[in-house]
């Protein structure tokens, strides 16, 4: 929270949109200031952007060394985790290209930017990584191999840290959202449901990373499923 010189920082990725700009602007009200990493981001009151293409892994560890080395490193107290990019379809009609960028944007990127951040809060001997995962994290399914893949390796990553950080004092959560309604869906055949009981919020998921923030240092809240009431699959014309 705001002190009396300033305030304490959060670094967020994917904070151009969904998800991430919502836990972005929540944080904010709460009296943090933000550094957002993200494609297309843009500086304002509180809140430092940093573009960065989370399919480019060159970029994306330039980036993370960059806020390592900042002068506001010294006040971040958490990392929060919301890159992501959805493809569905059978193993076969995927490219190569298509099938690293899954893994890069959806795993390897966030591995590489804990390599460099997550020493900072180790430092500080104290703070929060909250990662958000996914439902697809859980079981297998159809025409989603590859995308549940990216989020299997993504929460085996985040359980090992876990263990990893408890010595450090750093608090390490997991999140796994079910469809939200967002521009993750934009390019997809299929969404929710139109009905307010057939999705989940961004701000819905922004209100779970500010619960867990605000929990006791000392007690950690391990992993969080989230679902929409009812489970329905639209799919598009």
């Amino acid at each position: 929270m705001e002190t009396s010189t300033q305030r304490q920082t959060l670094v967020i990725t994917g904070a151009s949109s969904g998800i991430g700009a919502a836990v972005a602007q929540r944080q904010i009200q709460e009296g943090y200031s933000v550094i957002g990493l993200g494609r297309h981001c843009e500086s304002r009151e509180h809140f430092d952007a940093v573009a960065v293409d989370f399919s480019r892994l060159e970029a994306v560890e330039q980036g993370a060394l960059d806020i390592a080395r900042s002068e506001s490193a010294g006040q971040i107290c958490a990392l929060v985790c919301c890159a992501g990019v959805g493809r569905f379809g059978g193993l076969e009609e995927f490219s190569l290209k298509q099938m690293q960028e899954i893994m890069h944007v959806n795993f390897m990127a966030h591995a590489v930017l804990l390599k460099h951040l997550l020493p900072v809060l180790k430092r500080r001997q104290q703070g929060h990584l909250v990662v958000i995962g996914s439902e697809s994290a859980l079981n297998g399914g159809k025409n989603g191999a590859l995308y549940c893949a990216s989020k299997f390796a993504l929460r085996g990553l985040v359980q090992s840290l876990r263990a990893e950080c408890s010595a450090a004092n750093v608090n390490v959560t997991l999140i796994n959202p079910g469809m939200v309604r967002s521009p993750f869906f934009e390019n997809l055949a299929f969404e929710p449901g139109d009905h307010p009981d057939n999705y989940i919020l961004p701000e819905d998921v922004a209100h779970t990373v500010a619960m867990v923030l605000s929990m006791r240092q000392h007690t950690v809240v391990d992993e969080i499923n989230m679902s929409p009431l009812k489970k329905v699959v639209k799919k598009k014309s």
